[in-house]
């Protein structure tokens, strides 16, 4: 009994969980006679199952033994190694052990969320407010990330009849991205109880860049990548509106999370999951399909591919964020995005000017320009950012997903009565199996666990039922006796 060495020097835990639980009665040695063991204590490693017991026993010896309340040093090394089976507390687990006394009748009547005194439980209630509000503002969520991811496609789509510069209309949406930390300081002087100056506020974001901050180093080799993959993004995805329809760029656009998830495999290391491969291999049949829906025209092959890129460079953006920066709270996530702005505006403004010079992106006239559709498209496309930034804060970031998935048949819809698209069985097929593909990468990485106790708790259910049902029936000494002798034949 005690601890018990492996080979790499490690005591193992669980025979010390087991050695507390036994030979209650057995009166500890003294600290001399343990010397060797204890200098073993910084290999230990308590479970997390008996913390909370030590807690409690802890609290509850220096409560009751002593004149002062207060144990030895001895007692209390002995009393959290568990040696020699010294369980002070052994009282405590036979009080716990002893079956409980039925219920009275009031008790017995009394609702399961109630207290002794008819009282709701506080804890429970706040429990149930807090997820009520975050379904109710995820409900929200979803619904602004649907209609502005559809809204700015069908927008983007609606503009190019006049004003054929994707290149431009980029560049141009991707400006409004310094307004994100405005927006946020703004929204931190009306909450926060502690309100900083911008000065302030922009030095504590800063921090996001390591001890320097925001230097010109940083600004090259942490921002300005960053910067190119949001400007081709968006430009791959706005090309492709050209070629295809709002409907199939959207569904496209969806296997990015598939494209996630390899990097992340891949480059980070992430934990591989079977059902996520799975998504990946539905994500390119969809893709394959979709080409094939339209007869591999080179038309139709053209866009699928822009759009494929743009997913591409959204899935590596995600990537080299994590790898490079890690996460970002709010602040910082806010300044980043204002960064890109401002890259986007000092070092990016030369290539529409140079599309134009050369008859790329050429209009007339500044006036033949759809000034509406232009400033329409960068406030939907700003408003889908700052919702899939920082909803959440409100909601469940599963919820803010399905808004993107939710805007395909939104899509579908519009283009149905704006467009000649034809919904043919391989387009209908290749619309699902990306869709579920992209469903599958919403599970959790816990759901087999998840899945297993549910059928566990299921099949108990049922089993427990199953015998209450046999009970009622059986009547009489005959089977009485018959359910009182275990039957081991099967």
């Amino acid at each position: 009994m005690g601890i018990r060495e492996f080979p790499g020097g490690a005591p193992r835990t669980k025979s010390i969980a087991v050695g507390m639980r036994r030979s209650p009665d057995v009166s500890p040695r003294r600290l001399s006679d343990i010397s060797p063991q204890l200098r073993q204590l910084k290999y230990l490693v308590v479970d997390e199952a008996i913390k909370e017991d030590l807690k409690w026993s802890r609290s509850v010896e220096d409560l009751t033994s002593g004149p002062v309340g207060l144990t030895s040093i001895e007692e209390r090394i002995l009393r959290i190694t568990g040696y020699y089976g010294y369980q002070p507390w052994a009282t405590s687990y036979k009080r716990e052990e002893r079956p409980r006394e039925p219920p009275g009748p009031a008790e017995a009547q009394a609702p399961a969320g109630t207290e002794a005194g008819g009282r709701t439980s506080r804890h429970n209630w706040t429990c149930s407010q807090e997820r009520l509000r975050k379904v109710f503002w995820g409900v929200a969520v979803v619904f602004c990330v649907c209609a502005s991811w559809a809204g700015s496609t069908q927008l983007a789509r609606l503009t190019f009849k006049t004003f054929d510069a994707p290149f431009t209309l980029t560049w141009f949406a991707t400006n409004w991205n310094f307004l994100f930390f405005p927006l946020y300081y703004a929204g931190h002087v009306c909450k926060s109880t502690e309100k900083q100056s911008v000065k302030q506020r922009y030095r504590h974001c800063c921090r996001f860049y390591r001890v320097n901050g925001l230097t010109l180093k940083v600004f090259f080799t942490k921002a300005a990548p960053f910067g190119v993959l949001w400007t081709l993004t968006n430009y791959l995805y706005l090309h492709a509106i050209k070629k295809i329809n709002a409907t199939d760029v959207s569904v496209l656009f969806c296997c990015n999370k598939s494209f996630v998830f390899l990097l992340s495999w891949i480059v980070l290391r992430d934990r591989f999951m079977g059902v996520r491969i799975v998504a990946a291999i539905l994500a390119i049949a969809g893709i394959v399909m979709m080409t094939y829906a339209d007869g591999f025209h080179s038309h139709s092959v053209i866009g699928i591919a822009l759009v494929v890129g743009s997913a591409s460079m959204s899935a590596l953006y995600k990537v080299l964020f994590k790898l490079l920066l890690g996460s970002a709270k709010f602040g910082e996530a806010a300044l980043f995005l204002s960064i890109l702005g401002v890259f986007n505006i000092l070092f990016i403004t030369c290539i529409p000017v140079i599309l134009y010079f050369t008859r790329v992106e050429y209009w007339n006239s500044f006036d033949d320009i759809p000034w509406g559709n232009l400033c329409g498209f960068s406030i939907l496309l700003l408003t889908f950012n700052i919702v899939l930034n920082f909803g959440i804060a409100v909601t469940y970031p599963t919820l803010m997903s399905l808004g993107i998935v939710l805007s395909v048949p939104v899509n579908a819809v519009v283009d149905h009565y704006t467009s000649q698209i034809v919904f043919n069985g391989v387009r209908v097929i290749a619309i699902i199996i990306i869709g579920l593909g992209f469903l599958l990468l919403l599970l959790p990485e816990e759901w087999d666990v998840w899945l297993i106790k549910l059928l566990t708790r299921l099949k108990v259910r049922k089993k427990e039922e199953t015998a209450e049902s046999s009970g009622d029936l059986g009547t009489g000494p005959q089977s009485r006796s018959r359910r009182a002798r275990p039957s081991f034949a099967r």
